[in-house]
């Protein structure tokens, strides 16, 4: 099976996590964050997805942090279907960061054009709290420290990585060949 990388976000700034891995015919993206801070950064956020979110077979999670889940909604809204696996307490705080960040988006979309202060007419918000519910809907909690099949072919362990609660790292992935990635 071949297997690549790809950086969608998350390189060149620490913002915006997005690694799309090809596995063979799979493709797999490790977490789907929202680019913060200067506004060229969040410009980002706005630019059409690299690939086409239909074709994204799984999104894998590494932890709740808005720069690695807060673009799922979005990738959600223009297509992507599949699973978004985590961990369960991964899940319950995306809940809250997701449906957070949905309104703070409606409300500051709703102040731009109430207040005029935009040249865009009218103002939207980069995703709904709607965006944000079809997107929890998604989430697929696996277990720590148990072999999983990701794609066929191709394993992967959720491993506790201790950097918020539910965090993991994807530190062992094992393709056809038997070899460890």
């Amino acid at each position: 099976m071949n297997a690549s990388i790809q950086f969608l976000g998350g390189a060149g700034t620490v913002t915006g996590s997005k690694y799309l891995l090809r596995l063979g015919d799979k493709k797999v993206l490790v977490d789907c964050g929202l680019f913060q801070g200067l506004k060229e950064l969040r410009l980002q956020n706005w630019a059409p997805f690299p690939i086409k979110p239909d074709e994204i077979d799984v999104v894998l999670l590494t932890h709740a942090h808005l720069d690695h889940v807060g673009y799922l909604p979005a990738l959600v809204r223009d297509g992507f279907k599949g699973p978004v696996i985590c961990t369960a307490p991964t899940r319950e705080l995306s809940r809250v960061i997701l449906l957070d960040s949905a309104k703070i988006q409606e409300e500051d979309a709703a102040r731009a054009n109430q207040k005029a202060y935009t040249k865009h007419s009218p103002a939207k918000p980069l995703y709904t709290v709607k965006d944000a519910e079809r997107a929890l809907a998604l989430f697929k909690p696996a277990p720590l420290d148990k072999w999983l099949e990701l794609v066929e072919g191709c394993q992967f362990r959720l491993t506790q990585s201790g950097h918020i609660l539910g965090s993991v790292s994807y530190t062992h992935l094992t393709l056809p060949t038997n070899r460890e990635v």
